[in-house]
């Protein structure tokens, strides 16, 4: 039988090779979006990567078909065949998507999987064929029609085998990759597509009863340009969605990292890397439960024998000695170096199972589990003490220190509770004996440890139950007798010890970091009681002592001005006094303290002058107005010919800044006519008036003299307060 001779438009034929490379570079980009980790994200790129992936090759048959043409026959489509080959492209793009997301190929899978895609594939093809109604029919060739299907369940098997292996391709590779398979897998769907239609021949004299049906080049390009375009939306829309998915990754990341660096800042000293109080104590009481267990099994010694025997717990307190002298000469920056350095000679003598942690400022914590006995500890605090007490070089520079070292060991030194309080008493007793050393805890220093603790319970107790007051020493200018303002000193009237001198609480409160929120009610109580004077006829100008703690707080100035604001008081009716020391431990937040404060209208003044190590060139820094002469000084004017020579270059420096001078401490009449002749400015001490409360200072200015005011102290009214700022 003479069959028809078939031709090929070979510009629809590379039309349909491109279609099918395009379409395979698509479908290479949809597994990575089908493999997603969100299952929503994942169905919803099956679904559509299926309707893109199949009309893509769906295309590039129908176009390959249309490439195809018979002399003196034209050709057209049924839609209904038309249409159920579309629909077997969609499904052989839904199960190749399908197996792209699982998570392995092995042998079997792969062998199934390229068999049901071929399958398809075949049906896609041969049903597309099927479309074009001929009569006769078509005659096929089956060596054809076999060499197709091996070709389209090679071209499976290759897809699927590509699919994983892009999987491991490096991403700086993937996109070159990619584009190559996607051109291989081209060649092999556009392979099967033409021995397909090799594979058909069609009687000389045929008839096409669907030539009036689906065909013509118009056809044929809006089929290409609709393919092109949801081909390209889809590639489109998988980089931009990978995009946003790297985004998020990276953000997520990010996010982690911030968390981690955020955990990390929350349990580690930020200046030494160490573990801080709060990690310490966390693996304190983790360490103290696992003894505490081998305890209560082994209740005995002799019962732990070999399995209890390391189950103690033991802290080293580490406090530096001489620290604070290398810290004020150097600066913190050297003071940093040598913390730093010490936490690396800490770490180089414990165990990887130890914790060494900082406290802050210079005290360490040495947290050792499975301690065989307290000998084993003291014996590894004496390296310690050696080793710290080798010089540390700072700028080639030789710089000692030294470390007292408190030992406690559990159960030996008491219960679980009380072992950082233990090791903290032993420390302080190694620091009295002179530092260098290590003590090992003994029941007797539990007793101050305990009275300290008790203490610091009850002060807190005492802000919030009204058992603090503020008494006020008079000031009196030296030349005239007139009352300049007071001093407000802060007392703690105990409901069981009685009054608590403030040498004692005051270290409690610092230790303990309750000086903030006593130094806070200081000034609130000041600023009230000079609201509640002036309320009653009397302005009286009011001088609070700020500690280095309160110095340190950014907002200390606006706590101030709120205080004075709340109370509508005249700042300049407030004085803030700084001890010398406190003053030049830190000249940079002193600065910055002073700036503010003076900005706000604050008078500053100096306390304790002679006892620091102040410069004449920090001074000038400073906008103090005052600067109070230490009463160490005024005690020997009588007697000692080189301390009035101190008194009186104070005064005459001062002088020259323009700062005006009390002298406190002055209990005798020798002291106030010395003090006179060499022009100081204001005079207090026991020789005019102790520190009273406020209603006895009322009294006082109404005429009434209360009891610890001498009787040849000056009469005191409300009519003799000086106003305007000191001299």
């Amino acid at each position: 039988m003479p069959y028809l001779n078939p031709s090929y438009d070979l510009w629809i034929v590379a039309a349909s090779v491109l279609i099918a490379g395009f379409a395979s570079y698509v479908t290479l980009d949809l597994t990575k979006r089908v493999r997603s980790h969100e299952r929503s994200a994942a169905r919803a790129w099956w679904i559509g990567g299926s309707l893109a992936m199949g009309s893509g090759i769906w295309s590039m048959h129908f176009v390959g078909m249309l490439a195809y043409s018979l002399p003196t026959l034209a050709l057209g489509y049924t839609a209904g065949l038309t249409l159920l080959s579309w629909v077997a492209a969609v499904a052989v793009s839904a199960l190749a998507l399908h197996i792209a997301a699982g998570g392995t190929l092995g042998p079997a899978r792969l062998a199934g999987g390229a068999l049901a895609m071929g399958a398809g594939i075949c049906a896609m093809h041969y049903i597309g064929m099927a479309a074009i109604e001929l009569q006769p029919g078509i005659v096929w060739n089956w060596t054809w029609v076999a060499l197709s299907a091996l070709i389209a369940v090679g071209a499976s098997a290759a897809a699927l085998l590509i699919f994983f292996w892009l999987r491991r391709v490096d991403a700086r590779r993937a996109i070159p990759c990619q584009a190559v398979a996607a051109l291989v897998m081209g060649l092999a769907i556009s392979g099967m597509h033409y021995a397909g239609m090799a594979a058909a021949n069609v009687p000389g004299g045929s008839l096409c009863l669907s030539a009036d049906q689906l065909g013509g080049a118009q056809l044929g390009q809006f089929v290409m340009l609709a393919t092109f375009a949801l081909l390209g939306m889809t590639l489109l829309t998988s980089i931009l969605d990978a995009r946003l998915q790297t985004r998020t990754a990276l953000l997520a990341a990010s996010l982690q990292n911030a968390n981690q660096e955020l955990q990390r800042r929350a349990f580690l000293d930020p200046l030494t890397e160490l573990p801080n109080r709060l990690l310490l104590e966390d693996r304190l009481e983790h360490a103290l439960a696992r003894a505490g267990r081998v305890e209560e099994n082994f209740p005995s010694r002799s019962e732990r024998g070999s399995e209890g025997k390391g189950r103690r717990v033991a802290l080293l307190f580490v406090d530096l000695d001489g620290f604070k002298p290398v810290n004020d000469s150097l600066g913190h920056a050297a003071g940093d170096l040598v913390l730093k350095e010490v936490a690396r000679r800490l770490l180089a003598l414990v165990r990887d199972s130890d914790t060494v942690a900082r406290l802050g400022g210079d005290e360490f914590v040495l947290l050792l589990e499975d301690v065989v006995d307290v000998a084993a500890c003291a014996a590894l605090a004496h390296r310690l003490v050696l080793a710290l007490a080798q010089p540390i070089l700072i700028d080639d520079k030789p710089q000692h220190v030294s470390a007292s070292v408190g030992i406690a060991v559990y159960p030996e030194h008491g219960p679980a509770e009380r072992l950082m309080g233990n090791a903290d008493a032993a420390m302080y007793a190694a620091k009295r004996t002179g530092g260098n050393t290590y003590v090992v805890f003994q029941s007797h220093m539990d007793a101050g440890a305990g009275e300290q603790l008790s203490l610091q319970n009850d002060l807190r107790q005492a802000l919030q139950l009204g058992q603090l007051a503020l008494h006020y020493q008079p000031k009196f200018d030296s030349r005239r007798g007139q009352l300049r303002g007071v001093e407000a000193l802060l007392r703690w009237q105990h409901p069981r010890l009685g009054e608590v001198a403030p040498a004692v609480f005051i270290p409690v409160a610092e230790r303990f970091g309750l000086i903030n929120a006593l130094g806070g009610w200081v000034i609130e109580e000041a600023c009230r009681q000079m609201r509640a004077w002036f309320d009653q006829g009397l302005r009286m100008r009011v001088a609070i002592n700020l500690s280095v703690h309160q110095l340190r707080q950014p907002d200390l100035a606006q706590r101030v001005e709120s205080a004075l604001n709340r109370n509508r008081i005249d700042a300049s009716m407030l004085l803030c006094e700084i001890t010398e020391s406190v003053a030049m431990e830190d000249i940079g937040a002193t600065q910055r303290a002073f700036d503010e404060l003076s900005r706000i209208g604050v008078y500053l003044s100096i306390d304790d002058f002679g006892t620091g190590y102040s410069s004449l060139a920090y001074l000038r820094q400073l906008p103090a107005r005052q600067l109070k002469i230490d009463r160490s000084f005024i005690q020997d004017l009588e007697s000692n010919q080189d301390a009035r020579a101190v008194v009186d270059a104070v005064i005459k420096l001062a002088h020259a800044l323009d700062l005006s001078v009390v002298a406190e401490g002055v209990e005798t009449a020798g002291q106030r006519d010395i003090l006179q002749a060499l022009d100081c400015d204001e005079l207090q001490g026991f020789l005019f008036a102790k520190a009273m409360p406020a209603q006895q200072l009322q009294a006082w200015a109404d005429g009434q003299k209360p009891a610890g005011v001498p009787a040849d102290a000056p009469e005191f009214s409300a009519s003799m307060f000086i106003d305007g700022p000191p001299p």
